[in-house]
Protein backbone atom coordinates (compact mmCIF):
# COMPACT_ATOMS: atom_id res chain seq x y z
CA UNK A 1 0.00 0.00 0.00
CA UNK A 2 2.85 2.48 0.93
CA UNK A 3 5.03 1.42 -2.24
CA UNK A 4 1.85 2.48 -3.96
CA UNK A 5 1.74 6.08 -2.60
CA UNK A 6 5.00 6.09 -2.88
CA UNK A 7 5.15 5.62 -6.87
CA UNK A 8 2.38 7.65 -7.07
CA UNK A 9 3.54 10.40 -5.76
CA UNK A 10 6.61 10.26 -9.24
CA UNK A 11 3.30 11.01 -11.24
CA UNK A 12 2.78 14.31 -11.22
CA UNK A 13 -1.26 13.91 -12.35
CA UNK A 14 -2.24 11.87 -9.71
CA UNK A 15 0.71 13.76 -6.88
CA UNK A 16 -1.64 16.84 -7.57
CA UNK A 17 -4.66 14.93 -7.06
CA UNK A 18 -3.10 13.49 -3.82
CA UNK A 19 -2.27 17.39 -2.55
CA UNK A 20 -5.26 18.25 -3.65
CA UNK A 21 -7.13 15.77 -1.48
CA UNK A 22 -4.76 16.61 1.43
CA UNK A 23 -5.07 20.17 1.46
CA UNK A 24 -9.00 19.36 1.47
CA UNK A 25 -8.61 17.29 4.81
CA UNK A 26 -6.30 20.14 6.45
CA UNK A 27 -9.50 22.72 5.48
CA UNK A 28 -11.87 20.20 7.17
CA UNK A 29 -9.87 19.32 10.40
CA UNK A 30 -9.33 22.88 10.76
CA UNK A 31 -13.31 23.36 10.43
CA UNK A 32 -13.79 21.31 13.29
CA UNK A 33 -11.98 23.30 15.83
CA UNK A 34 -13.57 26.74 15.33
CA UNK A 35 -16.57 26.87 17.10
CA UNK A 36 -20.44 27.99 16.45
CA UNK A 37 -20.82 31.92 16.61
CA UNK A 38 -22.41 32.92 20.18
CA UNK A 39 -22.27 29.31 21.58
CA UNK A 40 -21.30 29.09 25.45
CA UNK A 41 -18.03 26.67 25.64
CA UNK A 42 -18.80 26.00 29.16
CA UNK A 43 -22.01 24.60 28.38
CA UNK A 44 -20.92 23.05 25.58
CA UNK A 45 -17.86 20.66 28.15
CA UNK A 46 -20.51 20.38 30.39
CA UNK A 47 -23.37 19.23 28.29
CA UNK A 48 -20.92 17.00 26.18
CA UNK A 49 -19.39 15.09 29.42
CA UNK A 50 -22.26 13.22 30.20
CA UNK A 51 -23.06 12.41 26.00
CA UNK A 52 -19.32 11.11 25.56
CA UNK A 53 -18.01 10.70 29.07
CA UNK A 54 -17.27 7.63 31.12
CA UNK A 55 -21.02 6.47 30.65
CA UNK A 56 -22.06 8.47 28.28
CA UNK A 57 -22.60 7.25 24.46
CA UNK A 58 -21.59 9.28 22.29
CA UNK A 59 -20.20 6.77 19.68
CA UNK A 60 -21.06 7.08 16.32
CA UNK A 61 -22.01 10.47 16.30
CA UNK A 62 -18.08 11.02 17.87
CA UNK A 63 -16.48 8.98 15.16
CA UNK A 64 -18.31 9.90 12.43
CA UNK A 65 -18.02 13.78 13.43
CA UNK A 66 -14.11 13.73 14.58
CA UNK A 67 -14.92 15.58 17.42
CA UNK A 68 -16.85 18.37 15.78
CA UNK A 69 -19.95 17.96 17.63
CA UNK A 70 -18.51 17.50 20.52
CA UNK A 71 -17.08 20.93 20.08
CA UNK A 72 -20.41 21.99 19.11
CA UNK A 73 -17.94 23.67 15.93
CA UNK A 74 -19.02 25.12 12.79
CA UNK A 75 -19.00 21.61 11.36
CA UNK A 76 -20.60 19.94 14.32
CA UNK A 77 -23.37 18.39 12.05
CA UNK A 78 -20.20 17.35 10.05
CA UNK A 79 -20.82 14.94 6.87
CA UNK A 80 -24.02 12.82 9.21
CA UNK A 81 -26.75 14.96 7.20
CA UNK A 82 -25.14 13.70 3.43
CA UNK A 83 -24.84 9.94 5.10
CA UNK A 84 -28.91 10.16 6.50
CA UNK A 85 -29.59 12.02 3.22
CA UNK A 86 -28.58 9.26 0.86
CA UNK A 87 -29.03 6.25 2.93
CA UNK A 88 -32.88 7.74 2.24
CA UNK A 89 -32.60 8.41 -0.97
CA UNK A 90 -31.43 4.76 -1.63
CA UNK A 91 -34.70 3.48 0.22
CA UNK A 92 -36.56 6.01 -1.66
CA UNK A 93 -35.75 4.57 -5.08
CA UNK A 94 -37.07 1.39 -4.54
CA UNK A 95 -40.24 3.05 -2.89
CA UNK A 96 -40.74 5.29 -5.63
CA UNK A 97 -40.78 4.03 -9.08
CA UNK A 98 -39.79 7.67 -10.85
CA UNK A 99 -36.36 7.47 -8.71
CA UNK A 100 -36.14 4.24 -9.70
CA UNK A 101 -36.59 4.89 -13.16
CA UNK A 102 -33.81 7.97 -12.65
CA UNK A 103 -31.95 5.64 -10.98
CA UNK A 104 -31.51 3.18 -14.29
CA UNK A 105 -31.57 6.23 -16.58
CA UNK A 106 -27.42 6.44 -16.64
CA UNK A 107 -25.52 9.10 -16.23
CA UNK A 108 -28.41 11.55 -16.14
CA UNK A 109 -30.74 10.03 -14.09
CA UNK A 110 -27.92 9.55 -11.65
CA UNK A 111 -27.13 12.94 -11.37
CA UNK A 112 -30.59 13.66 -11.00
CA UNK A 113 -30.75 11.61 -8.10
CA UNK A 114 -27.29 13.38 -6.66
CA UNK A 115 -28.96 16.92 -6.80
CA UNK A 116 -32.13 15.90 -5.00
CA UNK A 117 -29.48 14.23 -1.99
CA UNK A 118 -28.04 17.98 -1.72
CA UNK A 119 -31.13 19.60 -1.29
CA UNK A 120 -31.94 16.88 1.38
CA UNK A 121 -28.92 17.16 3.20
CA UNK A 122 -29.61 20.80 3.37
CA UNK A 123 -33.19 19.96 5.23
CA UNK A 124 -31.95 17.84 7.04
CA UNK A 125 -29.28 20.21 8.30
CA UNK A 126 -31.69 22.92 8.67
CA UNK A 127 -33.47 20.70 11.13
CA UNK A 128 -30.89 19.18 13.12
CA UNK A 129 -29.27 22.45 13.81
CA UNK A 130 -32.37 24.17 14.21
CA UNK A 131 -33.48 21.38 17.03
CA UNK A 132 -29.61 22.16 18.82
CA UNK A 133 -30.01 25.65 18.57
CA UNK A 134 -33.34 25.99 20.14
CA UNK A 135 -33.46 22.94 22.10
CA UNK A 136 -30.06 23.87 23.72
CA UNK A 137 -30.06 26.86 23.13
CA UNK A 138 -32.61 28.34 26.16
CA UNK A 139 -30.57 25.51 28.28
CA UNK A 140 -27.52 27.99 28.23
CA UNK A 141 -25.62 27.00 24.87
CA UNK A 142 -25.96 29.92 23.31
CA UNK A 143 -24.76 32.95 25.30
CA UNK A 144 -27.19 35.57 24.24
CA UNK A 145 -30.53 33.30 23.43
CA UNK A 146 -32.91 35.40 21.16
CA UNK A 147 -33.82 34.72 17.78
CA UNK A 148 -31.03 36.40 15.85
CA UNK A 149 -28.74 34.24 17.84
CA UNK A 150 -30.43 31.05 17.27
CA UNK A 151 -30.30 31.85 13.25
CA UNK A 152 -26.73 32.84 13.22
CA UNK A 153 -25.84 29.26 14.84
CA UNK A 154 -28.32 27.13 12.37
CA UNK A 155 -26.78 29.28 9.84
CA UNK A 156 -22.89 28.33 10.60
CA UNK A 157 -24.31 24.48 11.12
CA UNK A 158 -25.86 24.20 8.00
CA UNK A 159 -23.27 26.03 5.78
CA UNK A 160 -20.59 23.85 7.16
CA UNK A 161 -22.53 20.75 6.32
CA UNK A 162 -23.00 21.65 3.47
CA UNK A 163 -19.23 22.92 2.73
CA UNK A 164 -18.16 19.50 3.97
CA UNK A 165 -20.65 18.06 1.05
CA UNK A 166 -18.93 20.37 -1.45
CA UNK A 167 -15.43 19.49 -0.30
CA UNK A 168 -16.35 16.17 -0.34
CA UNK A 169 -17.58 16.08 -4.38
CA UNK A 170 -14.41 17.95 -5.19
CA UNK A 171 -12.13 14.84 -3.79
CA UNK A 172 -13.83 12.94 -5.85
CA UNK A 173 -14.02 14.99 -8.89
CA UNK A 174 -10.34 16.74 -8.83
CA UNK A 175 -8.86 14.19 -5.82
CA UNK A 176 -8.43 10.58 -5.20
CA UNK A 177 -11.17 8.06 -3.74
CA UNK A 178 -14.89 8.99 -2.96
CA UNK A 179 -14.65 12.12 -1.24
CA UNK A 180 -17.09 11.77 1.28
CA UNK A 181 -16.00 8.79 2.55
CA UNK A 182 -12.27 10.55 2.78
CA UNK A 183 -13.95 13.34 4.78
CA UNK A 184 -15.19 10.32 7.38
CA UNK A 185 -12.36 8.03 7.88
CA UNK A 186 -10.37 11.16 8.83
CA UNK A 187 -12.75 11.98 11.21
CA UNK A 188 -12.74 8.61 12.55
CA UNK A 189 -8.71 8.83 12.54
CA UNK A 190 -8.22 11.71 14.39
CA UNK A 191 -9.36 10.25 17.44
CA UNK A 192 -7.02 7.32 16.61
CA UNK A 193 -3.85 9.04 18.48
CA UNK A 194 -6.00 10.26 21.56
CA UNK A 195 -7.36 6.71 21.91
CA UNK A 196 -3.31 5.08 21.91
CA UNK A 197 -2.27 7.66 24.55
CA UNK A 198 -5.59 6.60 26.54
CA UNK A 199 -4.30 2.63 26.35
CA UNK A 200 -0.74 3.56 26.79
CA UNK A 201 -1.28 5.55 29.96
CA UNK A 202 -3.75 2.70 30.97
CA UNK A 203 -2.07 -0.08 30.15
CA UNK A 204 1.88 0.48 29.74
CA UNK A 205 2.68 3.86 31.72
CA UNK A 206 1.79 2.96 35.21
CA UNK A 207 2.48 -1.20 35.59
CA UNK A 208 6.57 -2.35 35.03
CA UNK A 209 8.87 -2.78 32.18
CA UNK A 210 7.68 -6.09 31.91
CA UNK A 211 4.02 -6.09 32.25
CA UNK A 212 3.65 -2.79 29.97
CA UNK A 213 5.37 -4.19 27.35
CA UNK A 214 2.82 -7.50 27.79
CA UNK A 215 0.46 -5.26 27.36
CA UNK A 216 1.87 -3.13 24.62
CA UNK A 217 2.34 -6.34 22.32
CA UNK A 218 -1.12 -7.88 23.18
CA UNK A 219 -2.76 -4.35 22.42
CA UNK A 220 -0.93 -4.25 19.23
CA UNK A 221 -2.11 -8.18 18.45
CA UNK A 222 -5.56 -7.28 19.35
CA UNK A 223 -5.80 -4.41 16.95
CA UNK A 224 -3.90 -6.48 14.34
CA UNK A 225 -6.09 -9.45 14.35
CA UNK A 226 -9.16 -7.12 14.05
CA UNK A 227 -7.18 -5.62 10.77
CA UNK A 228 -7.27 -8.86 9.51
CA UNK A 229 -10.42 -9.35 10.19
CA UNK A 230 -11.80 -6.41 8.64
CA UNK A 231 -9.84 -7.08 5.75
CA UNK A 232 -10.73 -10.84 5.28
CA UNK A 233 -14.32 -9.70 5.64
CA UNK A 234 -14.23 -7.19 2.81
CA UNK A 235 -12.34 -9.09 0.32
CA UNK A 236 -14.37 -12.28 0.57
CA UNK A 237 -15.99 -13.54 -2.37
CA UNK A 238 -18.66 -15.79 -3.62
CA UNK A 239 -17.81 -16.43 -7.31
CA UNK A 240 -20.97 -17.82 -9.49
CA UNK A 241 -20.24 -19.39 -12.91
CA UNK A 242 -21.94 -18.00 -16.00
CA UNK A 243 -22.18 -19.39 -19.37
CA UNK A 244 -23.13 -17.93 -22.23
CA UNK A 245 -25.21 -19.06 -25.61
CA UNK A 246 -23.26 -19.82 -28.92
CA UNK A 247 -24.97 -17.36 -31.33
CA UNK A 248 -23.93 -17.38 -35.19
CA UNK A 249 -23.95 -13.78 -36.82
CA UNK A 250 -22.76 -14.04 -40.13
CA UNK A 251 -20.68 -16.40 -41.08
CA UNK A 252 -19.36 -16.13 -37.43
CA UNK A 253 -19.53 -18.02 -34.25
CA UNK A 254 -20.35 -15.57 -31.20
CA UNK A 255 -20.41 -15.99 -27.10
CA UNK A 256 -19.99 -18.94 -25.37
CA UNK A 257 -17.79 -17.09 -22.74
CA UNK A 258 -17.26 -18.16 -19.12
CA UNK A 259 -17.33 -15.47 -16.73
CA UNK A 260 -18.51 -15.25 -12.73
CA UNK A 261 -20.81 -12.99 -10.42
CA UNK A 262 -18.62 -12.15 -7.76
CA UNK A 263 -20.96 -11.65 -4.72
CA UNK A 264 -18.97 -10.08 -1.50
CA UNK A 265 -19.71 -12.15 1.60
CA UNK A 266 -20.61 -8.83 3.27
CA UNK A 267 -22.99 -7.64 1.00
CA UNK A 268 -24.29 -4.29 3.03
CA UNK A 269 -20.96 -3.52 4.26
CA UNK A 270 -20.80 -1.70 7.41
CA UNK A 271 -25.02 -0.25 7.74
CA UNK A 272 -26.39 -3.21 9.22
CA UNK A 273 -23.74 -2.10 12.22
CA UNK A 274 -24.70 1.41 11.87
CA UNK A 275 -28.38 1.12 12.26
CA UNK A 276 -28.23 -0.98 15.22
CA UNK A 277 -26.08 0.90 16.78
CA UNK A 278 -28.01 3.62 16.06
CA UNK A 279 -31.40 2.52 17.07
CA UNK A 280 -29.74 1.26 20.65
CA UNK A 281 -28.26 4.62 21.28
CA UNK A 282 -30.98 6.54 20.28
CA UNK A 283 -32.98 6.47 23.45
CA UNK A 284 -29.64 6.81 25.41
CA UNK A 285 -28.82 10.21 23.99
CA UNK A 286 -32.12 11.38 23.77
CA UNK A 287 -32.68 10.71 27.57
CA UNK A 288 -29.05 12.17 28.27
CA UNK A 289 -30.03 15.25 26.20
CA UNK A 290 -33.16 15.94 28.42
CA UNK A 291 -31.70 15.62 31.58
CA UNK A 292 -33.31 12.79 32.72
CA UNK A 293 -30.79 10.76 35.07
CA UNK A 294 -33.17 8.96 37.57
CA UNK A 295 -33.14 5.26 38.59
CA UNK A 296 -35.91 3.05 37.99
CA UNK A 297 -36.63 0.16 35.62
CA UNK A 298 -36.13 2.93 32.76
CA UNK A 299 -32.49 3.35 33.73
CA UNK A 300 -31.96 -0.41 34.20
CA UNK A 301 -33.49 -0.55 30.08
CA UNK A 302 -30.99 2.07 29.08
CA UNK A 303 -27.92 -0.20 30.35
CA UNK A 304 -29.28 -3.19 28.38
CA UNK A 305 -28.80 -1.22 25.64
CA UNK A 306 -25.15 1.13 26.45
CA UNK A 307 -22.27 -1.24 25.27
CA UNK A 308 -20.13 0.31 27.85
CA UNK A 309 -21.94 -2.03 29.92
CA UNK A 310 -21.41 -4.99 27.90
CA UNK A 311 -19.03 -7.79 29.05
CA UNK A 312 -18.38 -6.25 32.63
CA UNK A 313 -17.65 -8.49 35.08
CA UNK A 314 -19.02 -6.39 37.67
CA UNK A 315 -22.68 -6.04 36.07
CA UNK A 316 -22.24 -9.05 33.57
CA UNK A 317 -26.14 -9.20 33.60
CA UNK A 318 -26.30 -6.35 30.88
CA UNK A 319 -24.06 -8.22 28.44
CA UNK A 320 -27.82 -9.55 27.49
CA UNK A 321 -28.20 -6.65 25.02
CA UNK A 322 -25.56 -7.91 23.24
CA UNK A 323 -28.45 -10.57 21.69
CA UNK A 324 -31.09 -7.63 20.50
CA UNK A 325 -27.44 -5.83 18.94
CA UNK A 326 -26.61 -9.40 16.73
CA UNK A 327 -30.07 -9.88 16.13
CA UNK A 328 -30.75 -6.24 14.75
CA UNK A 329 -27.46 -6.73 12.79
CA UNK A 330 -28.78 -10.07 11.06
CA UNK A 331 -31.86 -8.53 10.34
CA UNK A 332 -30.22 -5.34 8.66
CA UNK A 333 -27.82 -7.12 6.81
CA UNK A 334 -30.90 -9.22 4.83
CA UNK A 335 -33.10 -6.19 4.61
CA UNK A 336 -29.96 -3.60 3.13
CA UNK A 337 -29.29 -6.49 0.89
CA UNK A 338 -32.70 -6.71 -0.52
CA UNK A 339 -32.55 -3.35 -1.18
CA UNK A 340 -29.23 -3.43 -3.22
CA UNK A 341 -29.09 -6.82 -4.99
CA UNK A 342 -32.31 -7.91 -6.94
CA UNK A 343 -31.72 -11.11 -8.19
CA UNK A 344 -34.99 -11.15 -10.41
CA UNK A 345 -33.19 -8.53 -11.99
CA UNK A 346 -29.78 -10.05 -12.78
CA UNK A 347 -31.38 -13.25 -13.91
CA UNK A 348 -33.75 -11.20 -16.55
CA UNK A 349 -30.27 -9.38 -17.87
CA UNK A 350 -28.63 -12.84 -18.36
CA UNK A 351 -31.79 -14.34 -19.81
CA UNK A 352 -32.08 -11.20 -22.46
CA UNK A 353 -28.07 -11.69 -22.96
CA UNK A 354 -28.13 -15.19 -23.20
CA UNK A 355 -26.59 -15.96 -20.04
CA UNK A 356 -26.84 -18.94 -17.83
CA UNK A 357 -25.63 -20.67 -14.48
CA UNK A 358 -24.42 -24.42 -15.44
CA UNK A 359 -27.26 -26.84 -14.54
CA UNK A 360 -29.80 -23.90 -13.53
CA UNK A 361 -32.67 -23.03 -16.32
CA UNK A 362 -33.12 -19.54 -17.31
CA UNK A 363 -35.12 -17.02 -15.51
CA UNK A 364 -36.99 -17.99 -12.39
CA UNK A 365 -34.97 -20.89 -11.45
CA UNK A 366 -31.68 -18.21 -11.47
CA UNK A 367 -33.36 -16.12 -9.62
CA UNK A 368 -34.23 -18.73 -6.88
CA UNK A 369 -30.59 -20.37 -7.48
CA UNK A 370 -29.53 -16.32 -6.59
CA UNK A 371 -31.57 -16.14 -3.96
CA UNK A 372 -30.67 -19.37 -1.71
CA UNK A 373 -26.68 -18.54 -2.35
CA UNK A 374 -27.08 -15.00 -1.36
CA UNK A 375 -29.24 -16.11 2.01
CA UNK A 376 -26.60 -18.13 2.82
CA UNK A 377 -23.63 -15.59 1.99
CA UNK A 378 -25.54 -13.36 3.63
CA UNK A 379 -25.90 -15.31 7.38
CA UNK A 380 -21.94 -15.84 6.94
CA UNK A 381 -21.56 -12.26 6.02
CA UNK A 382 -23.55 -10.66 9.23
CA UNK A 383 -21.75 -12.93 11.63
CA UNK A 384 -18.81 -12.21 10.62
CA UNK A 385 -19.71 -8.48 10.91
CA UNK A 386 -21.34 -8.84 14.08
CA UNK A 387 -18.06 -10.80 15.27
CA UNK A 388 -15.93 -7.64 13.95
CA UNK A 389 -17.96 -5.10 15.48
CA UNK A 390 -18.37 -6.76 19.29
CA UNK A 391 -14.94 -7.97 19.34
CA UNK A 392 -13.73 -4.17 20.43
CA UNK A 393 -16.78 -4.23 23.70
CA UNK A 394 -15.21 -7.20 24.67
CA UNK A 395 -12.17 -5.94 25.60
CA UNK A 396 -12.97 -2.90 26.65
CA UNK A 397 -16.02 -4.50 28.79
CA UNK A 398 -13.35 -7.15 30.49
CA UNK A 399 -10.47 -4.90 30.93
CA UNK A 400 -11.77 -1.81 30.88
CA UNK A 401 -9.84 0.02 28.04
CA UNK A 402 -11.42 3.37 27.40
CA UNK A 403 -11.29 3.91 23.97
CA UNK A 404 -13.76 5.78 21.67
CA UNK A 405 -13.02 3.55 18.17
CA UNK A 406 -14.68 0.20 17.75
CA UNK A 407 -15.62 -2.78 14.95
CA UNK A 408 -17.42 0.18 12.68
CA UNK A 409 -14.85 2.25 12.83
CA UNK A 410 -12.17 -0.08 11.52
CA UNK A 411 -14.56 -1.58 8.87
CA UNK A 412 -14.69 1.48 7.39
CA UNK A 413 -11.22 2.66 8.13
CA UNK A 414 -9.98 -0.24 6.23
CA UNK A 415 -12.90 -0.78 3.45
CA UNK A 416 -11.81 2.85 2.18
CA UNK A 417 -8.64 2.46 2.54
CA UNK A 418 -8.21 -0.22 0.20
CA UNK A 419 -10.97 1.24 -2.44
CA UNK A 420 -8.63 4.44 -2.27
CA UNK A 421 -5.83 2.06 -2.79
CA UNK A 422 -6.97 0.72 -5.74
CA UNK A 423 -8.30 3.83 -7.31
CA UNK A 424 -4.99 4.87 -7.55
CA UNK A 425 -3.20 2.01 -8.89
CA UNK A 426 -6.18 1.49 -11.82
CA UNK A 427 -4.81 5.58 -12.06
CA UNK A 428 -1.52 4.67 -12.46
CA UNK A 429 -2.28 1.55 -14.73
CA UNK A 430 -4.61 3.85 -17.52
CA UNK A 431 -1.36 6.33 -17.31
CA UNK A 432 0.78 3.37 -18.05
CA UNK A 433 -1.15 2.40 -20.64
CA UNK A 434 -1.11 5.82 -22.21
CA UNK A 435 1.97 6.47 -21.95
CA UNK A 436 2.26 3.16 -24.19
CA UNK A 437 0.01 4.18 -26.62
CA UNK A 438 1.64 7.60 -27.28
CA UNK A 439 5.43 5.93 -27.49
Amino acid sequence: MFKTFINAFKVKDIRLKLLFTLLMLVVVRLGCQIPAPGVSQEFVKAMMGNIFGEDGVGGILGRFTGGSFEKMSIFALNITPYITSSIIMQLMTIAIPKLEEMQNDGEDGRKKIASITRYVTIGLALVESGAMAIGFGSQGLITDYNALSVLTVIAAMTAGSAFLMWAGERITEKGVGNGISIVLIINIISSFPEDAKTLFDQFVLDNSVAIGVLNAVLIILVVLVLIVLVIILSDATRKIPLQYAKKIQGNKMMGGNTTTIPIKINTAGVMPVIFASSILQFPIIISQMVGYSGAGWWNEALKFMNARYWFNKNDFIYTLGVIAYVAMCIFFAYFYTSITFNPIEIANNLKKAGGFVPGIRPGKPTSDYLNTVLNYIIFIGAIGLTIVAIYPYVFSGLFGASVSFGGTSIIIVVGVIIETVKQVESQMIVRNYKGFLND
